[in-house]
């Protein structure tokens, strides 16, 4: 896992309870004692509150969820206790789908956990002078739910909790422009193998991907013809040793795979096209 995302935005200067908190965060084994302790300086509203956070990070709690946000495409994204935390990484699939995106698309976040993606890509896209009409977010986490709906504007979307596909409005059938889907990718038994605090502290749902990680992706995969535009794209994250694979279970979906690696942030997007 990639360094937490609020470390980037570390503000200054240190307060003189600064040299207590990096001791206390550095005897807890946190690697980047220094910028965490100016963040939570900066969030803490009285010396109990800072006492009380950096007790939580302490005992192993994500930085995120300690500050209740994540930086991600340089805005902060609100992050609730359990929920899955947006990667860095992230950042290049919500690139690509900016990259492709028509003006006035119709985006759906599939395992939206936090609604970054959604909001990310909004947010982009309109950077690029490009509009996007509508954006749909589902999980099945309603405590992700709940999140996303804070990331996400009321005015343009909505967030949806249930399975997949099923939780979405039928009238979007065929008519999605970027299908984002951020499908958990870690295989089952490579689950204990993560860091402390993504296995300890995210819900499970949000990893596990079955025996070779790509179980929730086959299910993706095939529901997705059937809800993208002509031309549409399904656009997901997966591991370097799953690529091939992956980009074999959406051309048996009739969809035509696209890889896209970037070695700055190790990540690795495929991006299925729809038949136009």
């Amino acid at each position: 896992m990639p360094s937490p995302s609020p470390h980037s935005s570390a503000p200054c200067p240190p307060g003189p309870a600064y040299p207590s908190a990096v001791a206390r965060l550095r005897a807890a084994g946190c690697v980047y004692a220094e910028d965490e302790a100016r963040l939570l300086l900066d969030a803490a509203p009285t010396p109990d509150d800072l006492d009380r956070m950096i007790r939580r990070r302490a005992s192993g709690l994500p930085l995120e969820h300690v500050l209740g946000w994540a930086e991600f495409c340089g805005a902060r994204i609100a992050v609730d206790p359990g929920v899955f935390v947006p990667r860095r990484r992230t950042e290049f699939l919500v690139r690509r789908a900016a990259d492709g995106a028509p003006d006035e698309a119709v985006v759906v976040d599939l395992c939206c956990g936090s609604g970054a993606l959604g909001a990310a890509l909004t947010a982009v896209a309109a950077a690029r002078g490009r509009a996007v009409a509508a954006v749909h977010a589902a999980d099945v986490d309603p405590a992700a739910v709940a999140c996303a709906r804070r990331n996400l504007a009321p005015s343009r979307g909505q967030v949806h909790c249930g399975d997949l596909f099923a939780a979405l409005p039928s009238r979007l059938r065929g008519r999605v422009d970027v299908l984002l889907a951020n499908v958990p990718y870690v295989p089952t038994d490579e689950i204990p193998l993560l860091p402390a605090e993504a296995r300890l502290h995210e819900t499970r749902t949000a990893l596990d991907g079955g025996a070779d990680g790509l179980d929730v992706l086959r299910r993706v995969a095939a529901g997705a013809p059937s809800w993208l535009a002509p031309g549409g794209r399904l656009l997901f994250e997966t591991g370097e040793r799953q690529t091939g694979t992956a980009a074999e279970i959406v051309a048996a979906a009739g969809l035509r795979p696209e890889v896209a690696v970037c070695d700055e942030l190790f990540a690795t997007v495929i991006e299925a096209v729809a038949p136009a």
